[in-house]
């Protein structure tokens, strides 16, 4: 769905412009003329991203950036803070008090749009993999050590043999860092970028005379195994929009199109690496020993033990948010007839191939889990009715749409899914538990509903 912004501006031209703007684009849209107003709305649902203007007074906006990122329900909110900033260092300390971005007036609709989608996605990157560390917590895992720190691994690259000035002082100024030159045409080059690098830092500064270059080094650094999760911050010419927004959109962690001073540069990049960091702790935890207590050990998905934990936490953010989201459990059809005319051997592969179908077309968000033999549940969060049934109706094709080939004489069997899908009603349950339990039975009554009705159909609850 798409997302939910907060705009912060004391004028109300701006704040009328801007909203025409993202409501073109799609987005919700709520302006507001001061930062009360703004805590108000905040605390009546969280917002998926918030555009502050800096003409607010300097010492309340501070204030309320630091907040934001203080709270532990409000600390992943993205925040873009846009002005007319008179010296470089005036960006440095918003970007210091809390924001995630600048920019400077008047800025480019298509950097502003590709700003958003980038922090957007970073967000609900970082926020999957919170919550997954909360549910190996919730499941009685102990805490994550921290261990030593490893010198972050940072590879500089520009159209040059050298480095420019502000460049090379990384090497000082950013904390446990390590430096590494490259050329930016061998970047691509498998002995350059098969170790793990923290941080790719693109400089076209001295000039981009084709934006495919940079467009090619993206997509290779991030269909690359090694470099898959490494940040990436692209500094540009000042003319350079067009390739700005697309390098966002082509999978840079960040870009700079406008004069920035060695300071922003610093602060950015640290601000990448410790996320990096973080996400890549947080991955481990689900990569090492909490797999074999959560994990189905035929298909590799979640199994039961971690998905009911699971819609605990995203039923406990459905609540602070206000937003609904979908549980689905979806079942094989006539799978024991499978299993008594092929044999089990040949189950076990359809239920492989059915897992990595529905897992190529999930979001990394969504939950998907086998609960039973032939039976998996999947949840969505921020769905409504429409959502919910289009994912369904897409879940189920999937199945039933294509043969699946099994055995070494990749035998053609066709295959069949029905889907029950319940909501949840985005309110505050007095027994979170019971309301679980409820929204997985309703789900469970829609899916024999769908069975009786004749198999390999979408059936969603009354409730």
């Amino acid at each position: 769905m798409a997302g939910d912004i907060l705009i912060i501006d004391n004028v109300a031209t701006n704040r009328i412009v801007l909203k025409v703007k993202l409501l073109a684009a799609q987005y919700r849209v709520r302006p507001c003329a001061t930062l009360q107003e703004a805590r108000t709305e905040i605390a009546a649902s969280l917002p998926d991203l918030i555009v502050l203007d800096t003409s607010i007074d300097a010492h309340d906006l501070h204030a309320f950036c630091q907040t934001l990122k203080a709270g532990e329900d409000t600390s992943l909110i993205p925040i873009i803070a846009t002005g007319g900033f008179k010296t470089p260092r005036d960006r440095v300390v918003v970007l210091e008090a809390g924001a995630d971005d600048v920019l400077s007036k008047p800025f480019d609709d298509q950097i502003l749009q590709a700003r958003i989608r980038s922090l957007l996605r970073g967000r609900d990157a970082r926020q999957e993999l919170r919550m997954r560390d909360g549910t190996r917590t919730a499941l009685g895992f102990a805490e994550a050590c921290n261990g030593f720190k490893t010198p972050a691994r940072v590879v500089a690259a520009s159209t040059t043999d050298t480095l420019a000035p502000d460049l090379s002082q990384l090497s000082q100024t950013l904390e446990n860092a390590q430096l590494i030159c490259a050329r930016a045409e061998n970047l691509t080059r498998s002995d350059v970028n098969s170790r793990s690098t923290d941080l790719f830092l693109l400089d076209f500064r001295a000039g981009l005379t084709d934006d495919n270059v940079l467009f090619r080094i993206l997509a290779e650094l991030r269909s690359r195994s090694a470099t898959r999760h490494a940040a990436i911050l692209a500094l540009l010419p000042a003319d350079a929009r067009h390739a700005a927004a697309m390098a966002l959109d082509l999978g840079a962690s960040d870009s700079v199109y406008s004069n920035v001073d060695s300071g922003e540069i610093r602060h950015r990049c640290a601000v990448l690496i410790q996320a990096k960091h973080e996400a890549d702790a947080l991955r481990r935890t689900v990569e090492t020993g909490l797999e074999a207590a959560i994990t189905d050990p035929l298909t590799g998905l979640f199994n039961r033990r971690y998905a009911m934990p699971h819609l605990s936490r995203l039923s406990a953010q459905s609540r602070k948010s206000g937003r609904k989201f979908a549980i689905m459990v979806l079942d094989l059809d006539h799978f024991k007839a499978i299993n008594d005319t092929y044999g089990h051997k040949v189950g076990d592969e359809i239920l492989r191939q059915t897992a990595s179908r529905l897992q190529d077309n999930l979001r990394a968000v969504d939950l998907l889990a086998r609960i039973g033999g032939e039976e998996f549940l999947v949840a969505i969060p921020n769905s409504d009715v429409f959502h919910a049934r289009t994912a369904a109706e897409r879940l189920r094709e999937l199945i039933g749409g294509a043969p699946f080939f099994v055995g070494p004489d990749q035998k053609e069997v066709r295959v069949t899914m029905s889907v029950g899908v319940s909501l949840s009603d985005g309110q505050d349950p007095k027994d979170m538990v019971d309301d679980l339990g409820e929204l997985v039975n309703a789900a469970d009554v829609a899916l024999y509903a769908a069975k009786n009705g004749g198999r390999n159909k979408v059936s969603l609850s009354a409730a």
